[in-house]
């Protein structure tokens, strides 16, 4: 759950939105789409993490005190200190993963359940974990309600990863943790791809992963600003300068 993205950049339940606030709402994720996402300067080309990202209601994910803001190019807070991403950066991540409609992923950080829709939207299936069992659950009723049956979302600390599900195509991660949680990278599958920001709060970098031959070829894509991972990487006894990504 990005806090904020460089150099650019409430909590409650969500609720449907009456039939004629729907067709501002349409004409917002346009507006979104042409403005802040395809537009020079942001430079989102994928047509289908383009047309996603118009289909997906992001106002349905964010509390209704900020519904007016939902399309705005900015994170909102969602509760429980966690925000819901801006539109860009989940655009941004998404088109990086370039999801096939085979793939089955996993979310580290579901927070709203926004990523995990618009991923939903373009793979065959997704497994989301989310560490505050309270918006697990308020994300899982909301995607359900939706009707994103292809989302599986499961309350608990994402640093273990799905192993039951496991192996994945692909992996997201939407908090921060110091280096890669080994066990994802044992659940991404062989040329798989992971997207992680790694790094303490003041100084992050999203990188992209690829498992090829069994080691990860890596590379820094943005500098970012995302919540910090906790639960069980808090307790991590490796130094905090170790390398994002090591053979495998």
């Amino acid at each position: 759950m990005a806090l904020s993205i460089l150099p650019r950049k409430g909590h409650g339940q969500t609720n449907a939105a009456p039939a004629g606030e729907e067709d501002l709402f349409a004409v917002e994720r346009r507006r979104m789409v042409k403005e802040q996402l395809s537009n020079f300067g942001y430079g989102v080309t994928n047509p289908r993490v383009l047309a996603a990202m118009g289909k997906v209601p992001r106002h349905e994910f964010v509390p209704q005190d900020f519904r007016d803001r939902a399309y705005d190019d900015g994170p909102l807070p969602i509760g429980f200190g966690q925000t819901i991403s801006q539109p860009y950066i989940v655009a941004f991540m998404t088109e990086h993963l370039d999801p096939r409609p085979t793939d089955r992923v996993l979310e580290i950080g579901t927070g709203s359940g926004y990523q995990a829709a618009v991923l939903a939207e373009l793979t065959k299936e997704v497994y989301t974990i989310e560490i505050v069992d309270e918006l697990a659950r308020r994300a899982s009723v909301d995607l359900k309600r939706l009707g994103y049956t292809n989302v599986y979302v499961r309350a608990g600390d994402g640093y273990q990863g799905w192993p039951e599900a496991a192996p994945f195509d692909d992996i997201i991660v939407t908090c921060s943790p110091q280096q890669v949680p080994q066990p994802l990278v044992d659940q991404l599958k062989e040329g798989g791809w992971m997207i992680i920001p790694v790094g303490p709060f003041w100084d992050q970098n999203l990188i992209l992963l690829h498992k090829q031959g069994g080691c990860l070829d890596q590379r820094g894509v943005l500098p970012v600003r995302f919540v910090p991972m906790t639960g069980q990487v808090l307790h991590e006894t490796n130094p905090p300068n170790q390398p994002a990504a090591v053979p495998h």
